[in-house]
């Protein structure tokens, strides 16, 4: 911890840091901000004629129903100011103890295309039973991420409503109170630091080296973008007068050195009625590896669902980080080198796993994916477990949307294990914040959808089949090398049960295949050759002579299907399976 004012160094290093963002496009135009202001009235606009609404099917007075009273609360990355191109925005819809959760969903859609135009909102997607129900949308080409909370305590909504009173939480519910604490976590964010401006940059820097590092997606187990600017936030206390480029500096300094599982907070946690974060009394608080302690009243671990897996890649992550800043501020590195992109596909790992979600129509897959994405957290949790085959299961952070059109069903099971023979659209990355995939539970409405069928010839009897992948980078170990032979049959039969309970299941439109592979099995389109991204390249077979300069005749290689994409087991010129996994 220092007080120390800001050196020549500083000065010049935070200057850089400022400039480096630029060039990535981190700061968005005048233009765009504007849109985004104009949005936000839109919506509170429409929030306001929505509780009217219901005002009016209650049969209230009209005086009354004029004292209702309502707002939009931004929160996250638009609220911390440290929102950029493309960037979505966070929002709560406040009303008063008369309305309902279910009329948010019955009615709110309706009046906002009303007061948007036909072509304003491109596309809408209800997901009322999420943990935090929640309509995901696009809105003047906006994503936008809106949640509801009715105020129990509260008749009307005054120009006085504080939404950081903690008495407002009287009587909720729940999913209520896991909706506000969004805002209300933002804001204590806010109050909290030492100076914003700084704080903005640091926050910046990080969440732009961790999004490019693949260690930014909460539903996999890594931390999001409340960890990390609550991360950054406790940098901001130690070090209250250094510059952004010092903080990112002092950042991965004290992260390195962090003795997790010690918790990182802003403050002391409040007490109260509701259940707060205390590793002494619950068991499911002290299993928190990297715990960040959320400040707001009921505090909560932010970084719950954080694997050994996940904690190894982050902790490794921050070492690379740290002394790349160092070398930044001794001359010796640019902060370009903080911000290069990973290797997950590249280098990083010799084995990964395919998780294949798959549905014959477009709206299925979508709510599909989303519910086996949330579970992949276990699945990593059980690999994690299985200490003798496996050293490290790291998750990717996206997904990958493809569609194929089959003409057979030996087409479409092949399809279903990551056969890309008959794909037909360019594969287009999904991360869980994109309205095209409901993430938060797997379940939800999706209207006004452009996604459909490819424009192909007809065949007759074809059929279209959507996939979302997801892919686990695995490092083996020493047995598993020596072995050849990956048993993970528990850990996939576990994960396969907990995707097939989803409530909204269909066993004869909804699959989901754990198909594991090689490196140079990966599919071509996760490769960027014009980034200069080189797909490893498949190991040259050991010559074996025969005493007549000839060579040992091929052995089968099995786990590989067409076009190199992997069915069971992998087998290099060995009568021992390099990898093997057993059907469930």
């Amino acid at each position: 911890m220092s007080t120390s004012l800001p050196t020549d160094l500083d000065t010049t290093k935070n200057a850089d840091l400022i400039e480096e963002l630029k060039r990535e496009n981190n700061y968005e135009g005048g233009e765009e901000t504007q849109k985004r202001i104009k949005t936000l009235q839109l919506l509170n606009k429409v929030n306001l004629d929505f509780i009217r609404e219901v005002g009016r099917r209650q049969r209230m007075p009209q005086s009354q129903i004029d004292q209702l009273g309502g707002k939009i609360y931004p929160y996250g990355s638009y609220r911390l100011g440290v929102y950029g191109p493309g960037s979505d925005i966070d929002t709560l819809a406040v009303a008063p103890k008369n309305v309902r959760r279910e009329d948010f969903f019955e009615l709110f859609p309706a009046i906002l295309r009303r007061h948007a135009g036909p072509d304003a909102v491109s596309s809408l997607t209800s997901v009322p039973d999420a943990y935090v129900p929640i309509i995901k949308l696009v809105l003047n080409g906006i994503e936008i991420d809106l949640i509801f909370a009715a105020i129990p305590s509260k008749q009307t909504l005054g120009k006085d409503f504080d939404l950081k009173d903690n008495k407002i939480l009287d009587g909720m519910d729940e999913p209520t109170i896991r909706a506000v604490t969004g805002p209300r976590v933002t804001d204590e964010i806010l109050a909290l630091v030492p100076e914003q401006k700084f704080f903005r940059t640091a926050l910046r820097a990080v969440k732009l080296w961790a999004q490019r590092r693949a260690i930014y997606a909460n539903i996999v187990g890594y931390p999001g973008g409340v960890a990390w600017a609550m991360l950054v936030a406790r940098v901001c206390q130690m070090y209250p007068n250094a510059l952004g480029g010092t903080l990112v500096q002092k950042f991965f300094g004290i992260l390195k050195a962090w003795n997790w599982p010690t918790p990182v907070q802003l403050k002391d946690i409040e007490k109260g009625s509701q259940r707060t974060w205390n590793p002494a009394l619950y068991a499911g608080d002290k299993r928190n590896l990297m715990p960040v302690i959320t400040p707001a009243y009921p505090s909560m671990c932010a970084t719950f669902n954080i694997t050994q897996s996940n904690k190894a890649v982050i902790v490794k992550e921050i070492g690379r980080s740290s002394k790349i800043a160092d070398d930044i501020f001794n001359g010796k590195a640019k902060w370009a080198d903080l911000f290069k992109k990973h290797t997950f596909f590249t280098h990083d790992h010799k084995y990964y796993i395919s998780i294949i979600a798959s549905c014959n129509e477009p709206d299925g897959a979508k709510a599909w994916a989303g519910a086996v994405e949330s579970k992949i957290r276990h699945f990593i949790g059980g690999l994690d477990a299985n200490t003798k085959m496996i050293k490290l299961a790291r998750p990717f952070t996206k997904g990958f949307k493809r569609v194929h059109r089959c003409e057979s069903d030996e087409q479409i099971k092949a399809v279903k294990r990551g056969e890309m023979k008959y794909k037909v659209e360019e594969t287009k990355t999904i991360e869980s914040t994109d309205p095209d995939l409901v993430a938060a539970n797997g379940a939800g409405t999706a209207t006004n959808d452009d996604d459909a069928a490819p424009a192909i010839a007809d065949v007759p009897g074809a059929q279209t089949v959507y996939t979302y992948t997801y892919y686990v980078g695995i490092d083996p170990t020493a047995l598993l090398e020596q072995t050849k032979n990956l048993d993970i049959q528990a850990e996939t039969s576990s994960f396969k049960d907990r995707c097939y309970g989803w409530e909204k299941i269909e066993i004869n439109k909804h699959s989901v295949e754990v198909v594991p592979c090689k490196n140079w099995m990966l599919p071509d389109d996760l490769f960027d050759p014009a980034a200069g991204e080189v797909k490893p390249s498949k190991p040259a077979k050991k010559r074996k002579f025969n005493g007549t300069d000839e060579d040992m005749p091929a052995r089968k290689q099995a786990f590989t299907g067409a076009n190199g994409t992997p069915t069971s087991s992998v087998n290099h010129g060995s009568e021992t399976p390099v990898m093997t996994v057993q059907p469930v």
